[in-house]
């Protein structure tokens, strides 16, 4: 079975579904290669009008493997740098991709999965969802995400969220800009409807355009070297000393050596 699960009904309405539940949607390389070459695919395709993102299991994405990270920690620094390409393209991908995506959340939504739904340009929670920019807590950070999240709920909310890696609920998600509408458990198809038909009554033309008009006016595409820039630091951080003992901590179950406990 494939980890991610594409499918496109008669009216245009494609649906990229998340498929590892039995690690709550992990990302690992698998994922990220299954993911760019699903949007790259759905890019050209004149059919699709619109893109909804979901996750299945109990939650919709639990951030990255870290097992598999430890493990390209370890490797060399080309292996590295071309596993942060991959994860960043795909990033970029969804958020630069020219029909309107509609991310559904439920569960976990944790590093990486904050990534997708800030690249989503319409992002819709239950009430159960929860969310962090966790990857410091593991001595690593996101700075392929931080485009996206910072276009999507401003500096001043990532440089709270990405460095003390707090969980926050959907309702704070929504207050933050992260989330656009919050609905009640089971809820996400029947909100999502209404605005479904709302993009297929639109000129599909007039929607790829429109969207690709915002986000120029907002300078929202990003350059080359801003990509350049952040992937070699998101490879260089999974390759230090820190990155390892927060990987450790991780599959040791245990508190990372630079914590020394509450205070009393």
């Amino acid at each position: 079975m494939s980890v991610v699960l594409t499918n496109t009904d008669e009216r245009g309405v494609a649906t990229v579904t998340l498929n590892r539940p039995e690690v709550n949607n992990a990302y690992n390389a698998e994922v990220v290669a299954a993911l760019l070459e699903t949007f790259t695919a759905l890019s050209v395709d004149d059919a699709v009008r619109v893109i909804v993102i979901r996750g299945n299991g109990k939650h919709f994405q639990a951030g990255a493997d870290l097992k598999w990270l430890a493990q390209i920690g370890e490797m060399d620094a080309a292996a590295n740098l071309a596993t942060s390409q991959r994860t960043a393209t795909a990033v970029r991908a969804l958020n630069e991709i020219r029909v309107p995506t509609i991310a559904l959340v439920h569960g976990a939504c944790i590093g990486g999965g904050t990534g997708i739904i800030a690249a989503a340009d319409i992002v819709i929670a239950s009430h159960d969802a929860t969310f962090a920019i966790s990857e410091a807590r593991w001595g690593v950070f996101a700075s392929v995400i931080f485009p996206q999240l910072n276009a999507a709920i401003g500096t001043r909310q990532v440089r709270r969220y990405a460095v003390t890696c707090e969980r926050f609920d959907a309702e704070r998600a929504k207050d933050l800009g992260l989330v656009h509408e919050v609905c009640e458990r089971g809820d996400l198809d029947q909100t999502a409807a209404p605005l479904i038909e709302g993009i297929l009554m639109a000129g599909p033309n007039a929607v790829r355009s429109t969207k690709r008009s915002v986000m120029e006016c907002a300078e929202e595409f990003m350059s080359d070297e801003l990509y350049d820039h952040i992937v070699q630091q998101h490879a260089d951080a999974r390759q230090t000393a820190e990155a390892k003992e927060g990987f450790n901590s991780f599959i040791e179950k245990r508190d990372p050596s630079w914590y020394q406990g509450r205070s009393e």
